[in-house]
């Protein structure tokens, strides 16, 4: 595997890539109206592209930035659909061959083949393990406030900068990040969730090379770790806290605490216990919220059958997974 990212800036530039990229951003968006004018020049738009790219003239346009409010409130900030492209084709060409091969196993978000199901999956598997070894244990549960928005830029490029080698690559990747703001990454750019995982990758290390902690599991910002004892459990969340604060900037919320195994893990939408795992509160009351309101636009005659079933696909399937996740422990324990 390689260390460090050494001359592969241009050597990664080619139209086809573009092209690859085009195709992956479009992805869903085809009857968007800033895509149909993009592919209707598509090819001079993506030579126009590889050109900016090669000189370093490449500009990032502006923010379209509006508020989700599920499941809270977030400020969303999108840019323009060739940004993307480029977005698409830094990430999938540096920042997942490079930098996801020194993850961790047990990090689970934003990565392929992974996601919130199988570390819902783990982290019960490792609460049953813990289970046999001790009978019972603590669980400390821990979550950074704000996390996207308090990411400092600059230790961010220092972390970049200890992989990546190649200068053109170096100062490009420093174009992407300057937005004018020293701390936080916008919500909602491809770049920002990779970004954001490379950032507690520092975490992750720490956790596992010095504190030697072997139950440990992250998804994104949200992490867990299961310890024998109640007073292992409160040195540890003081060391995690000043680690991220003095090595990171960043500061735990109030929600973070430990607990004893008994009370379950509130994790990756799930609650979660050694014999079984249910569905939360929040969900059901979302579910519950869907119903009405698809009710209701059936009483306007505006109800859209297939956006309906879309969304309770959606519902059916993360629902599911309390059930299959204690079928499959079964078979394979």
């Amino acid at each position: 595997m390689c260390r460090t990212i050494k001359n592969c800036f241009f050597e990664c530039l080619t139209f086809d890539k573009l092209l690859a990229a085009h195709e992956r951003a479009s992805i869903g968006k085809k009857s968007k109206r800033e895509v149909i004018l993009f592919e209707m020049d598509l090819e001079t738009n993506l030579i126009r592209i590889m050109d900016e790219l090669k000189t370093l003239k490449y500009q990032f346009g502006g923010y379209r930035v509006f508020t989700i409010y599920e499941p809270k409130e977030r400020v969303i900030k999108s840019l323009p659909y060739r940004d993307r492209i480029v977005h698409q084709w830094y990430v999938e060409e540096f920042i997942k061959p490079y930098f996801y091969k020194r993850f961790i196993k047990d990090t689970y978000a934003c990565l392929d083949n992974k996601g919130s199901h199988l570390a819902a999956k783990n982290t019960q598997k490792y609460m049953r393990k813990m289970m046999k070894q001790y009978g019972s244990y603590y669980v400390l549960k821990c979550d950074v406030k704000k996390y996207f928005y308090t990411i400092d830029k600059g230790i961010l490029k220092d972390i970049l900068k200890r992989r990546i080698k190649d200068k053109t690559l170096l100062e490009f990747t420093n174009i992407v990040l300057d937005d004018g703001e020293d701390l936080g990454i916008p919500i909602g750019n491809f770049t920002s969730q990779y970004y954001a995982n490379i950032y507690l990758d520092v975490l992750d290390h720490y956790v596992k090379e010095v504190l030697s902690i072997k139950y440990y599991v992250r998804y994104m910002d949200d992490f867990v770790f299961l310890v024998e004892t109640k007073k292992e459990a409160s040195l540890l969340l003081d060391k995690i806290r000043v680690f991220l604060r003095d090595e990171l900037h960043l500061e735990l919320n109030s929600k973070s605490r430990y607990f004893a195994n008994k009370y379950g893990i509130d994790f990756c939408g799930y609650r979660i216990y050694e014999t079984h795992i249910v569905l939360r509160k929040r969900f059901k009351k979302k579910v519950n919220k869907n119903v009405r309101m698809w009710r209701k636009l059936k009483r306007e005659d505006k109800f859209i059958k297939e956006k309906m079933l879309l969304s309770w696909n959606s519902i059916k399937a993360h629902a599911s997974h309390a059930i299959l996740l204690i079928i499959f422990l079964s078979k394979n324990n």
